[in-house]
Order: structure tokens, then sequence, then C-alpha cells
């Protein structure tokens, strides 16, 4: 059976509702045929990935636009000095990261090292 697209939006909501890692309750969901789109803020990447994993769970979705904003808010909200420091005390322990690496953070992104881009610093 198909879902309409008001069932499988009322689903993933649910399945948002019912997911321990996602506390937002800013998080959109729209549904076409299928597809998903998220969006809305959240206050950590980790629940922006777990309110994409709880999406995948639900029967009928076929594809996810995730557009939800990471907004750090209170304990999870860190200065630049902070990521930058967190940023490169991982690449130090890292064996396969040249050790003239350096981190450039500016409004809590990471921008261009010496030796080129840093991508998910949010992993670190």
């Amino acid at each position: 059976m198909i879902k309409t697209n008001t069932q499988l939006q009322k689903d993933v909501m649910d399945e948002l509702k019912w997911e321990p890692c996602v506390t937002a309750t800013e998080i959109g969901v729209a549904a076409n045929n299928g597809d998903v789109t998220l969006s809305g803020t959240v206050p950590t990447f980790a629940e922006k990935f777990a309110a994409e994993r709880a999406t995948r769970r639900v029967a009928g979705v076929k594809a996810i636009a995730e557009e939800i904003k990471v907004m750090p808010l209170g304990t999870h909200k860190r200065k630049d000095q902070e990521i930058a420091d967190a940023a490169s005390r991982a690449l130090r322990s890292h064996v396969w990261v040249p050790s003239d690496v350096r981190v450039a953070v500016e409004n809590g992104w990471p921008g261009h090292a010496q030796r080129g881009m840093l991508r998910y610093l949010h992993m670190l």
C-alpha cells in the first residue's frame, strides 16, 4: 500500500517524536511522493544526523532532502578559539595528517588551512 503525502509526513513526525536523540521541536517535515524534506533548526550536528536516521527508518521514504540548520545554544555554543584548539588537537593526534596543517575558524565554522580546506569539523 502506498502512503499518502499526509500519512508519510505524520509517520516521519511520529518517528522524530519517539527518537530519544531528537529533542528539537522545530523540525519541519514535508512529504511528496516518498520524498521527504526536513527543515528547521537543532542545537547539535548529532541531533541533525539522528533526525535523518530516524526519517530513513520510516517505511515509504524514498529520498530525504535534509535542510536542517545547526544553531548551537547554551553549552553547545563554542567560541572560535575553543573550536580551533579542539580541531588542532584532533589533527595532531591523527598519524595521516601532515604536521604543518593549520586550523582557521571564523564564526564557528572551519575555514581554509595552510594545506587545504578542513571539512567535517563537527565530527572532531
